[in-house]
């Protein structure tokens, strides 16, 4: 384990990882590389090494070199390890650390569309969910209700920014994912998958209907935040599926609808 260094100067070079750069920039970060992603709490950093993620360096409170971080620290080798108390980091970074704990990663590239389907049997879509937030719970939710693989058009919110990892405890490491193109559709069907968009619609089946039920490889289609999927993928499909409704409620938040939907369609 490398010796940690205090925090003295807030503009060190070294610290921009965790104070001056975007997402976006992190995504770019350190090319020819795949980029750089934070990755926050001890748990979602062990899930992230677990699944082949390599680590760049630490940055943590410094009461957790000797606690909760000392496994990490000596499974993670001789990387540069940046100490500071609570407050400082908070300055530092804008928000208040989960835990105490961050770590600068590496990304992986991104696995073909085809080996992330391949041996699934129900994998999620998702059409241009741009909440960090909701992607992270959607992520949660179909690691633990019966999804096998994760699909996200480009629009979408990248699975690896620090909030979407942060509120899927790490589970976007535990579910094979990727990014596809727009012509994700038509490639879903050769590969012999229904597809069910979840859309509020007049003709929708109810989301316990046996006809969905019965696909043998399902996808089930999600859409962006207020608006929901485009007419055009809706029309595509092979089935509309809706959750029924009380006390006049139309709908619910896309990460709330997706844990319904998993549980109902991921029985297996």
């Amino acid at each position: 384990m490398s010796v940690p260094v205090e925090i003295t100067d807030y503009s060190a070079p070294e610290l921009d990882v965790y104070a001056r750069l975007s997402e976006r920039e992190l995504l770019r970060h350190d090319e020819p590389l795949e980029g750089l992603f934070i990755a926050e709490s001890p748990k979602v950093v062990t899930r992230a090494l677990d699944a082949g993620y390599e680590p760049v360096s630490f940055l943590l409170e410094r009461r957790h070199v000797e606690g909760e971080a000392r496994e990490l620290l000596a499974r993670c080798g001789d990387i540069p390890v940046y100490t500071a108390p609570l407050d400082v980091l908070t300055r530092l970074v804008g928000f208040r650390l989960t835990r105490g704990v961050l770590c600068a990663m590496r990304r992986k590239g991104e696995p073909p569309m085809d080996e992330v389907c391949a041996s699934a049997r129900r994998i999620a879509v998702l059409e241009d969910v741009m909440n960090p937030t909701n992607v992270g719970a959607i992520f949660r939710s179909a690691a633990a209700l019966g999804m096998d693989a994760v699909l996200l058009t480009r629009a979408c919110a990248d699975p690896l920014y620090r909030r979407a990892v942060r509120v899927s405890m790490g589970n976007v490491f535990l579910l094979p994912w990727t990014h596809v193109g727009a012509d994700w559709s038509e490639r879903l069907h050769a590969l012999g998958f229904q597809t069910a968009a979840m859309a509020l619609s007049e003709d929708a089946l109810p989301l316990g209907d046996p006809a969905v039920a019965a696909a043998e490889r399902l996808a089930v289609v999600l859409g962006t935040e207020g608006d929901g999927l485009a007419p055009r993928t809706v029309a595509a499909c092979d089935f509309t599926v809706r959750i029924p409704m009380s006390r006049g409620v139309d709908s619910l938040n896309v990460a709330a609808a997706s844990a319904v939907a998993f549980w109902e369609l991921g029985k297996k």
